[in-house]
């Protein structure tokens, strides 16, 4: 029997992989590469937090992910 789909259950884990990309250790890499895996945990980061903070909706077999890039007011 297949497990069934949670989509809250889904946004946890991108919250998860954020905060995992955040305090992960950079790996003894130097030059050109350590710039380029520095540029791929932003980009990690940016993605995971994105679907970290959106609203999942699952109506008829769609799945639905609103994220508000709209800049906040302070």
């Amino acid at each position: 029997m297949p497990l069934a789909f949670d989509p809250q259950e889904m946004i946890l884990r991108f919250r998860h992989r954020a905060d995992a990309v955040q305090k992960r250790g950079m790996p003894p890499v130097e030059g050109p590469e350590r710039q380029r895996y520095i540029e791929a945990a932003k980009l990690d980061f940016l993605d995971y937090a994105m679907l970290g903070d959106a609203v999942a909706t699952l109506e008829g077999g769609i799945l639905r992910l609103e994220i508000d890039l709209r800049p906040r007011e302070n």
